[in-house]
């Protein structure tokens, strides 16, 4: 295969092939992430074609949100199961099609619900976090950190970066051409991940890197992979760390994924500034959570992931808070993108990191799947919420300050985690 020409070469020149593993995740995560945060750029051009309200809109993708978080756990058990590059392949396929029926067929509110709602929602969520979650665990030992870092910045790059092109395509041709450009990129995305992509270090007969010695993988699971998940939860939520985790991460999707990334354009809408303009300081966000979430990743590395987490989402409350003063110019919102963007996901990887620490190296991908499904609960609950708040109040402002203040109370509570390894480890699940 030419991964295992590949390997060879690099190996030649003292290059480890996880880095090639990260390159395609990267691209998988990003192009997957976009199809995840464009559609909030269509909320008003679909409210000006089809006539339907914010609630309407936000409820479909609100579902998408709510799907891609329900399906981390079960994603992170097809993977032990099945394969990275066979779910990679599944899930970028459910998005194309999604994608591709809606530029076609989608006249009525439950196509929405359909291709943008529940394909999407799907795909996306086979390959939420925990993709990243697992190839980090499997191939690095040493710099763990980092690429979890630089593969959660990527999610989040994706959802923003695309934003001022996909917000000029549909101001100028239309949303339907808008998504294109991300399903071309999905498709390529797919098929260097069958190219180049490997489970583990192992079928390369290589270590992980940082180690020494090449460590054969644990045997594929051959019962249910959704009997797998739910037996981790069961063993997990006995622990009360995990209930922070789930909660502080319950107050993240609330902050981020269903509240900036859904309605932060609409809302500059509501004050006076063009589409493509709001889209372009959420990519800015997207340029600095990229710088964020990466040193974040290399802070975990170093320090205590709790004081870390307090601090992230103390100061994203803090941001959100500071919102409504920015007053809606270029310049302020500037300023709220630079602290916001910085701390856009950078909770990631130290909750990644506490995951592993509290409940074992080969369960963290699954235990995170399970609090990254917190996440998209606050996710949904957001994106759904702050539309019904401008339905109801002509304002989505009620909706940032009670996530401003959500925020703050996770601050504390993350604190409350006893430290690293306090919590029992789970068993081994049997094959």
């Amino acid at each position: 295969m030419i991964s295992d020409r590949l390997a060879a070469a690099l190996a030649r020149r003292d290059i480890h092939y996880g880095w090639v593993v990260v390159a395609a995740t990267f691209l998988v995560m990003v192009s997957t992430a976009a199809a995840m945060g464009n559609l909030g750029v269509f909320l008003v051009p679909l409210q000006k074609e089809f006539g339907w309200d914010t609630g309407s809109i936000s409820a479909a993708l609100a579902l998408r949100l709510l799907l891609f978080g329900l399906m981390a756990p079960f994603a992170a058990a097809l993977i032990q199961r099945y394969g990275i590059r066979r779910i990679v392949a599944a899930a970028l396929g459910l998005i194309v099609a999604g994608l591709g029926l809606s530029t076609v067929f989608m006249t009525q509110l439950w196509h929405l619900w359909l291709f943008w709602g529940v394909m999407i929602g799907f795909g996306t969520g086979l390959t939420a976090m925990v993709l990243g979650a697992t190839v980090a665990n499997r191939w690095f030992v040493k710099q763990r950190g980092l690429v979890l870092g630089l593969l959660t910045a990527s999610s989040a790059t994706g959802q923003l970066a695309f934003l001022p092109l996909a917000a000029w395509i549909a101001d100028t041709e239309g949303w339907r051409m808008a998504v294109i450009p991300v399903a071309i990129v999905c498709a390529v995305a797919a098929g260097l991940m069958f190219l180049f992509g490997r489970d583990h270090p192992s079928e390369l007969n290589l270590p992980s890197f940082g180690e020494t010695r090449v460590v054969p993988p644990p045997p594929r699971p051959t019962h249910n992979a959704f009997v797998n998940a739910f037996v981790v939860l069961r063993e997990a939520s006995r622990s009360p760390a995990f209930w922070i985790l789930f909660f502080s991460f319950f107050v993240c999707g609330l902050s981020t994924n269903g509240l900036v990334q859904t309605h932060f354009i609409p809302l500059c809408i509501d004050f006076g500034m063009k589409n493509v303009e709001a889209a372009s300081v959420l990519a800015m966000m997207g340029a600095f959570d990229f710088v964020g979430t990466v040193l974040s990743g290399w802070l975990s590395d170093r320090y205590d992931n709790r004081k870390l987490l307090a601090w992230y989402y103390g100061l994203r409350g803090l941001s959100l808070l500071f919102l409504p003063m920015s007053t809606f110019s270029f310049y302020g919102l500037s300023i709220f993108a630079v602290f916001y963007g910085l701390d856009w996901i950078a909770t990631v990887p130290p909750t990644v990191k506490l995951a592993g620490q509290e409940f074992g190296r080969e369960k963290a991908a699954l235990v995170f799947g399970w609090v990254f499904t917190g996440h998209q609960f606050g996710a949904a609950t957001a994106a759904l919420g702050a539309g019904l708040s401008r339905d109801a109040f002509a304002s989505y402002l009620p909706a940032f300050y009670t996530a401003g203040a959500a925020c703050m109370l996770a601050a504390m509570a993350v604190l409350m985690i006893r430290g690293s390894g306090t919590a029992p480890k789970l068993r081994a699940v049997p094959a």
